[in-house]
Parts: structure tokens; C-alpha cells; sequence
């Protein structure tokens, strides 16, 4: 696994041909739980995709479900919401640090280029618009974590073509 600066990420995959241009894949990472979102083939809209369970004792085979959705979903890189705007060394961005880390030593995912991405918040306002339907606590947290992501992998989708329409190549 490689880590590749934001807007590094998006700009290499415009480079390439259209037809050649893979996805992009968001993580939610927390304690138990990894949400997955996907963006579709033009890279414009993140849906959601599932939740993996996150276990030290399994992170094999997580790397193993990750190099399955490569294949599958042509993914281009992976965009991990990072808490930003909290402490450097808070356990949310510990947690996320040493997920990342976990997945690099399992030597499965050679060559993965990924990117942090502000995910603050995005629980909370999954939270928020779940809360009146009332759901049962594990359908809830199951769509949480899934929504976290496309949280996190539409914002940086959605900054990204802004940027890159706000300062155009010469």
C-alpha cells in the first residue's frame, strides 16, 4: 500500500484513458465495524457497498475481501476518512492509523495507493437522519458505517472535481 496525497490520487486517475480510469473505494474505519462505499465508473457519485468486520485476528482475511473488490469493482485507490480536526494521537485517528498499518503488513495489497480524508462528523449525521426511522440497533449500525463512508468518499469526490474545475490544467 502506498500513501499518495489527495489530489495526486484524483489527478493520476484523470491522466489515464477514460476507459482505463478505475473507482474509487471509502472506508469508514472504526473499532468493530469498516463501512465500504464505492463511486461509480465516472467517479462522480459514492454508493453504499458493505460493512466488513474488523477483527486483528482477521485483518488476513479482510486483505483478502479487499483484493477481491479490486478485482471485482476495477478500484483505483482508496479514500480512509481520517478525524482531522481532533488530536493527532486521539483513538479514532490511531485506530485508523493502525487499521492502515495492520493491512500494509499483511503484504497482500502491493501497490494500493490510498488517501486520508476529513470524516468528521459523518457518523453523526448518518446518525441524525437514522435516528426517527427507528431501526433496530444493528440494522442501524450496519447502515451507519456504510453511509459514513459514501459520506466520506462524496466529499472527497465532490472537492476534488471542484478543485480541479476552480484551477484547470494550463
Amino acid at each position: 500500500m502506498k500513501y499518495v496525497k489527495p489530489l495526486h490520487l484524483f489527478q493520476d486517475m484523470l491522466n489515464r484513458n477514460a476507459k482505463e480510469r478505475g473507482r474509487l473505494l471509502g472506508l469508514d474505519v472504526g473499532d468493530k465495524y469498516v463501512g465500504l462505499a464505492v463511486s461509480d465508473r465516472l467517479n462522480k457519485v459514492a454508493s453504499p457497498l458493505s460493512v466488513l468486520l474488523r477483527k486483528k485476528s482477521s485483518i488476513d482475511l479482510m486483505a483478502n475481501d479487499f483484493q477481491t473488490l479490486i478485482s471485482d469493482l476495477s478500484l483505483e485507490g482508496f479514500i480512509v476518512g481520517y478525524p482531522f480536526n481532533r488530536q493527532r494521537n486521539s483513538p479514532s485517528a490511531v485506530n485508523v492509523k493502525v487499521f492502515i498499518d495492520d493491512l500494509y503488513n499483511t503484504g497482500k495489497l502491493e501497490g494500493v495507493r490510498y488517501t486520508y480524508w476529513n470524516e468528521c462528523f459523518t457518523s453523526k449525521n448518518v446518525e441524525l437522519l437514522l435516528e426517527p426511522l427507528n431501526l433496530h440497533s444493528v440494522q442501524a449500525k450496519s447502515i451507519l458505517d456504510k453511509f459514513a463512508a459514501v459520506g466520506i468518499l462524496q466529499g472527497y469526490l465532490d472537492y476534488m472535481k471542484g478543485t480541479l474545475k476552480s484551477n484547470p490544467k494550463p
